[in-house]
């Protein structure tokens, strides 16, 4: 159902090494850097790297729908006048968005216990899980049952019942909604759960927040081990450079840590081993 010929880029994978970085910012942001993507992905993979953008096109849904007034969010694959358009008669956007656009007009929310930040990301994540594409269902799982356990514990801590704020019908979710194990009884069951519960327990909000980069940083290069030239492994260099370019606004010191870490990996991306090789 979900096989699919796998494109190599060799060229792109090494030229990904001419990004620069100055005192501020990656030369190549986000947005120019998906620019480029664009030119040089087929059209299919492209795609997934806008999947990859689909949460700033969120945040600015949202922001369109509740009048809220904050700044439009330019890294979205999606422009202001695009979505105003589509809120009046949503034909061209993804399911998801419509769902939630015809639900928050109609004033009938597809999860009413929920607030409709999280209604949204609820119906986005549904959708990223039944993609065509491993990574992205790969990834965006991840995301969820990170983002679960980390507010599963934030219940706990606060007194706050779980049902309000854990989204996904997945296990991770059922077993942070119910269990009142120490770990949610999924030590056996996810072998991050224990990792995530002790960043969790940190304090200092920027210690914790740099704790769950270093391991999503971590786990995209144990998941790409063997992707050398794939679209995969682009699609974890993208998702490293939102990690670095947040640092760098953040704490730059951090952020060119980040950086010289990356270029580093990118400097070794095609030295294959020898088994692969022969």
């Amino acid at each position: 159902m979900f096989g699919r010929i796998k494109r190599n880029y060799y060229c792109l994978v090494a030229g990904l090494q001419d990004i620069e970085l100055d005192t501020h910012k990656l030369i190549l942001g986000q947005q120019d850097l998906k620019d480029y993507l664009r030119h040089e992905l087929h059209k299919n993979d492209y795609a997934l790297v806008e999947k990859l953008f689909l949460p700033y096109d969120n945040i600015n849904l949202l922001n369109i729908l509740q009048k809220t007034e904050a700044p439009f969010n330019e890294k979205g694959n999606l422009s202001n006048e695009f979505l105003e358009e589509q809120i009046k008669e949503p034909s061209l956007l993804p399911d998801y968005m419509v769902k939630f656009i015809n639900a928050f007009k109609e004033k009938e929310p597809v999860y009413p216990e929920i607030s409709s930040e999280n209604e949204l990301t609820y119906l986005f994540y549904n959708e990223m899980l039944s993609d065509s594409n491993d990574f992205i269902r790969w990834w965006y799982e991840l995301q969820m049952n990170i983002r679960n356990i980390l507010t599963g514990l934030n219940c706990r801590k606060y007194n706050l019942n779980p049902e309000h704020h854990i989204i996904g019908d997945n296990e991770v979710a059922e077993a942070v909604r119910k269990s009142h194990a120490r770990d949610f009884g999924l030590a056996s069951k996810l072998d991050y759960a224990e990792d995530i519960i002790n960043i969790g327990k940190t304090e200092d909000v920027q210690e914790r927040e740099l704790a769950i980069d270093k391991f999503l940083w971590n786990i995209l290069d144990e998941h790409i081990f063997f992707d050398y030239f794939t679209v995969e492994r682009i699609l974890a260099f993208v998702l490293k450079t939102f990690m670095v370019e947040r640092w760098l606004l953040l704490d730059k010191e951090q952020g060119r840590e980040m950086f010289k870490k990356l270029i580093e990996e990118l400097q070794k991306s095609y030295e294959l081993p020898e088994s692969f090789k022969k």
